[in-house]
């Protein structure tokens, strides 16, 4: 199906995407896991370029978590240095696509210099009015849950849900959350807004996942029926 095609159709406002098997593409190629995460982040600006040309408001790629630490210190070091050249080396692709940068997750525990290319490209890219690409680095759902709520706690506002919410480092609630590379969870992805998402999982390796398959995983969302605990026509 077509973007034309699929825009006649009810768009999810915020897909999610937890982009896996970018190390696994790379081992079966013989290949560094660096490999597949170079190639990972070619298959991810074609899904952005993707959703914008859909018009979705909100695309979240889980980037880099708060457990991806404990990976081997040289594949953390290059993840780093991956993200600061995409931030510097994409503005172009951005203005093109329309596409404004925003950040979740803990951003003071980043590297200074790959905070202040998340800073940058925010900046940079504040008055583009087309899909924001949310990129989640440094970002954990129970650590943004605890933040939140500490903030509240600060501030003596009350804890309820709409004070959390408001809390958060992102508020959209999911519509789409999608999932490559075969498992079948949430790996401490968007928990809170995550809770009336459709999932869809795939086997697809994240360096395989096209726009075609992307744009199918859209007309399966447009096919679901979505009741958020109500019963059909009452």
């Amino acid at each position: 199906m077509t973007a034309d095609e699929l825009k006649t159709g009810a768009l999810p406002g915020h897909v999610a995407i937890i982009m896996d098997g970018n190390g696994r593409w790379a081992k079966q190629r013989g290949m560094p896991r660096t490999a597949g995460h170079k190639e990972g982040l070619t298959a991810a600006k074609k899904i952005v370029a993707a959703a914008a040309s859909l018009g979705i408001a909100y695309i979240t790629l889980y980037t880099f978590s708060t457990e991806n630490w404990k990976r081997a210190q040289e594949e953390v070091g290059y993840l780093m240095s991956l993200i600061k050249r995409h931030l510097r080396a994409e503005f172009e692709f951005y203005k093109k696509n329309g596409i404004r940068i925003a950040h979740i997750g803990d951003l003071g525990g980043l590297p200074a210099d790959v905070q202040a290319e998340i800073i940058r490209a925010k900046e940079d890219t504040a008055h583009f009015t087309g899909t924001t690409c949310v990129l989640a680095i440094n970002y954990g759902a129970r650590d943004e849950l605890t933040r939140a709520v500490k903030s509240l706690t600060e501030k003596k506002l009350a804890i309820t849900e709409a004070s959390i919410t408001d809390a958060l480092d992102i508020a959209p609630d999911v519509d789409l959350l999608i999932r490559t590379g075969g498992e079948q969870r949430l790996s401490n992805f968007l928990l809170w807004q995550a809770a009336y998402a459709e999932f869809i999982f795939t086997d697809t390796l994240w360096p395989e996942y096209n726009e075609e398959e992307f744009f199918g995983h859209i007309e399966a969302f447009q096919k679901r029926s979505r009741r958020f605990g109500a019963v059909p026509d009452q």
